[in-house]
This record gives C-alpha cells, sequence and structure tokens, in this order.
C-alpha cells in the first residue's frame, strides 16, 4: 500500500514552501500542471493522495482531478486554490469528487492534517477493496469446488467456456474482462442442486423425463439465487439468469426481454455455451459454427460474428494457439497449465475429469490424492503450452 502524495501546482514556489513543509512527515511529489501530473500518475504511480490547485494554463483543477478519478479511481483527490468561488467548489465536487477542499494560504498544521485524513481514507478505500476481492474468490473457489464433486461433467466445460469467454473479452474490449471469466466458471453451478439421478442421466447422454427437462430448464434461476449475494457479482448473476435466453426472445426465462435489451454478457455466454455443446457433437470448430449458423436467429448478430473472428481464421480453419504440444503423461507429470484433450476416467470407467479442463497445481494435487484411493487410466492426453513441454516424457 502506497502513502505517496502528489501536489499539482504551476506556481513553483507554492510547490517548494509545500516540499518544505511535509517531506519529513510524508513522501512527496510534485508537477507544474496537469499534463505533467498525469505523466506522473502514469510512470511513479499509484499515489494515495493527489492535491491540485484550480487555476492553471491548459488544464484546470477541474479537469485535472477528473483525469485522476478516471485513471486511478482510488486516489483521494483534493483542492487547494486561491479561487475561492462558490461555483468552483461545486464543480470541484461533483466533476472531481473531492474529498478536501482548501483556499490559499492554508495553515501548514490544516494541510498536513488534510493529507493525513486522505492517507487514512485511501488505506479504508484499499482495504475494503481487497477484502472484497478475496471474499470474491473465495467464494468463487468454494463454488467450483462443489461443482467438481458433484458435476464434474459440468465443470469440465466450464474451463473451455472460462478460455474461450478470457479470448471474447479481448475480442470485444470489455472493460471488465474478470466478469466474463467468472460468469463463464459459474454459468452451470446451478446443477449441483438437480437429483444425482438426473446427473447420471445427462452423464450417460440418456433422455430426460419431462419434468427432469424443467428443472435442468430453470438452473440458472437457481445459479443466480446461488451467487446474487456475493459482493461484485450482481451484474454476473443477471447474465448467468438469462444465458440461455434466445435473442429472438424465446427460452428461459420468459418475461419476454428479447434482442439488446438482454444482459450483454448472457448473450456472448448463449453463443460460447453453445459453441462448446456444437462442438462435441460436431467434432469440430467449424462444424459447431455451421451448427449454429443453422440457428442464427437464437444469437446475437454481432456477437456470433465476434466469435467466428476469435476462434476461426480467414480460410474458416479453427485459430488454435501455434505455442500448444499435445502430449500423454503420467498423472505424476501433470504441470499446471496443462489442458485435457479426453476424459480421465477410473479403472471402472467412472469419469474423474472432463476434457478441456485446464489444471491448476490444487487441481493436481487433488489428482494424486484420487489415485491413492481410486486406480485411475493412465496416460492422459494433454495440450502443454510449448516451452513447458520441453524434456517431457
Amino acid at each position: 500500500m502506497t502513502n505517496k502524495v502528489l501536489f499539482v501546482d504551476d506556481e513553483v514556489n507554492v510547490l517548494s514552501g509545500i516540499t518544505r513543509q511535509l517531506r519529513k512527515s510524508f513522501e512527496i511529489s510534485t508537477a507544474p500542471g496537469g499534463p505533467e501530473g498525469l505523466s506522473m500518475l502514469e510512470s511513479d504511480g499509484p499515489f494515495a493522495v493527489v492535491v491540485s490547485d484550480m487555476r492553471m494554463p491548459g488544464m484546470d483543477g477541474i479537469q485535472f482531478l477528473r483525469q485522476v478519478r478516471d485513471r486511478s479511481p482510488d486516489t483521494v483527490r483534493m483542492m487547494l486554490t486561491g479561487n475561492a468561488d462558490q461555483q468552483t467548489a461545486v464543480d470541484a465536487v461533483n466533476e472531481g469528487n473531492i474529498f478536501r477542499f482548501y483556499t490559499k494560504p492554508c495553515p501548514p498544521q490544516d494541510l498536513r492534517r488534510a493529507v493525513e485524513d486522505g492517507l487514512r481514507q485511501y488505506e479504508l478505500v484499499t482495504a475494503e477493496r481487497t477484502l472484497l476481492e478475496r471474499t470474491l474468490a473465495g467464494s468463487v473457489k468454494v463454488l467450483l469446488d462443489v461443482l467438481m464433486i458433484l458435476a464434474p461433467e459440468a465443470f469440465g466445460r466450464t474451463t473451455q467456456l472460462r478460455t474461450m469467454a478470457r479470448k471474447m473479452a479481448k475480442q470485444l474490449k470489455l472493460s471488465d474482462p474478470w466478469e466474463l471469466n467468472v460468469a463463464a466458471m459459474l454459468s452451470p453451478i446451478g446443477q449441483i442442486t438437480l437429483p444425482s439421478e438426473t446427473l447420471a442421466k445427462i452423464r450417460a447422454g440418456a433422455p430426460l423425463s419431462t419434468a427432469e427437462q424443467e428443472i435442468l430448464a430453470r438452473t440458472p434461476e437457481v445459479s443466480r439465487n446461488l451467487i446474487a449475494n456475493i459482493p461484485r457479482l450482481e451484474k454476473v448473476s443477471q447474465w448467468i439468469y438469462y444465458q440461455n435466453k434466445g435473442f429472438e426472445g424465446h427460452g428461459f426465462p420468459d418475461d419476454g426481454v428479447a434482442g439488446t435489451e438482454i444482459p450483454l454478457g448472457a448473450r456472448i455466454l448463449r453463443v460460447l455455451i453453445d459453441l462448446v455443446e456444437a462442438r462435441e457433437r460436431e467434432g469440430s470448430i467449424p462444424g459447431a459454427f455451421k451448427k449454429l449458423g443453422e440457428n442464427s436467429v437464437h444469437y446475437d448478430p454481432d456477437i456470433l460474428e465476434a466469435a467466428r473472428a476469435c476462434f476461426l481464421d480467414e480460410a474458416g480453419r479453427p485459430a488454435q494457439p501455434a505455442a500448444n504440444e499435445s502430449l500423454k503423461v503420467p498423472i505424476h507429470r501433470l504441470k499446471p497449465g496443462d489442458r485435457l484433450i479426453s476424459d480421465i476416467e477410473a479403472e471402472s470407467g467412472s469419469l474423474v475429469v472432463s476434457a478441456g479442463h485446464e489444471f491448476s497445481q490444487a487441481d493436481i494435487e487433488r489428482l494424486w490424492n484420487k489415485r491413492q484411493l481410486v486406480p485411475l487410466k493412465e496416460p492422459v492426453h494433454v495440450f502443454r503450452p510449448a516451452q513447458a513441454a520441453e524434456g517431457a516424457a
């Protein structure tokens, strides 16, 4: 956590005076104007506190602090100015979202106290965000562990979805790509509530009864309810709720929502989920896209086209990463980052890990432990990044 403070003022004498007064108490940096301040924010940031003058040539204090807010939202922003009219104060609060507003000349003890308050505020903000991120990561991990245990087939698909979601987020230039990544991982979480008999039928590809089909169709609602109260996943829960909704408006939920009224993340999930399922049936990505094209009314055309650009080359062939190598290895030689080409099964034939799963170190250790209790079929067939494949048996 940083305790750096940046003062921005076009009057060099003011900056020199502030530095003399506060350098023994804080880590002070200065800039003679808004553009220079933004450059320092990029090169020397993050700063816990930024204090700006109002009237500066080229970029005034409000414009500068607005940029600071956009580029470094956690930074605490203050204004120290000789222009103390009411409108300036109102604009600074509304547009720059400032924490404190002071007028020149400001007594050194008041300025020191203001910076101390700003540092405490920064600590509170960043500590709360860290807590939320840890809570989020922990909650998602617990749900995924439960999914892996109770519905390993669904979990296996999430690893494929996650890989595809990362590429799609980049292709679509999403501002918060982590949301699509989490949505892809948790999209089938509602299946953990399905009866074991129904899960067994799904695993075997057996037909489901009408009642079972209705239960399965409503799992997005169960998924939403499971994750809606996790901090920062409110939007993700809505994406998952609408993941089976067709662009034309058909499908669950039957609420009249259609087209671009469907949340963007849900429209992306619909394409990716159907693409994974179609690839399993058709045996290839080009075949999967052909199948989706036969039912294109279900998909946002812009999202479908973006997926084509992401996963097919100009000739319509799979855009496979050239850096992967196909290997058959014993379980004890699996490495983090390995991605399964075919299922891992017990000697009895029961599924242990589905094709498409990308291993973390924790996954490998769980598999090692599993092997101590249940004989597994080896070797396993994986994709491995080329640099990690060197020296592999």
